[in-house]
Formats: structure tokens, sequence, C-alpha cells
């Protein structure tokens, strides 16, 4: 029989970087056994979010034969960002795609000359990268 705990403990990255997407909209709704399998049960604002969530999984076991999942998308593919006090695009860039060097991706689309001269309150749309 399958260990709730167990799975839980061993999809954490994904559970909590589910959860760390909350300031945009992103739910965890549902946590429990589905049969064998963890049954995740929740909602992201973009693909951009869902490929992180995916990485995560994917971590922790790149078959995930024991996972259940209801992760909906309920946005576009792009993920908007408004820059926030402190934020630079290293640091966006490794909360959205677990990679601070994508910054360069970050700025190119959108627009952006020089990465060092970003404004707080700057509306981003975040691709996604393949």
């Amino acid at each position: 029989m399958a260990d709730l705990e167990q799975l839980k403990h061993k999809y954490a990255g994904a559970i909590s970087q589910l959860q760390s997407f909350s300031d945009l909209g992103a739910t965890l709704q549902q946590v429990d056994l589905d049969g064998e399998k963890l049954h995740l049960k929740g909602s992201v604002p973009s693909r951009v979010v869902l490929e992180r969530v995916w990485d995560e999984i994917k971590r922790a076991d790149p078959n995930y034969a024991d996972l259940h999942h209801e992760i909906a998308n309920t946005g576009g593919e792009e993920q908007p960002y408004s820059i926030k006090p402190g934020d630079n695009l290293s640091h966006i860039a490794k909360r959205f795609y677990g990679d601070p060097g994508r910054y360069t991706s970050i700025a190119k689309a959108n627009g952006i000359a020089d990465p060092n001269k970003i404004q707080v309150g700057h509306e981003l749309k975040l691709p996604v990268l393949t």
C-alpha cells in the first residue's frame, strides 16, 4: 500500500514550487492518495509556471509513475510579471526558469537593451522557453 507521507516527501519540491507561485494565482487544491499514486490537484496561471512545476516533478522521478496529477493552466502561454523592488532579471529567471542565466531570454523577449536598467512596476511578459 502506498504511503501518503513518503509520496508527499518525494514530490515535496513540486508541491513547494506550486505553492511558491500562489502570489500569481497558483493553487494547490488537493494532495491525497489515488490508489497507489499521489494525487495532486491544482492550477497555475500560465504554461511558464506549469513548466517550472513539471521540472520539479521530473527531478523527483523522471517517470512519475506514482503520481496522478491534475494541474490546470488557467492562463495562457506567457506569464505576465510586474517588476518589484529588489528584483533583477537574474532573480526573475531563477524563479520562473530555475536558471538565473536565462535572464537574457527575458531581456530579448521584452526588448530590454540593458538588463541592468529595469524599473519597478514595469510589466514583463515571460515567454515559454524550450
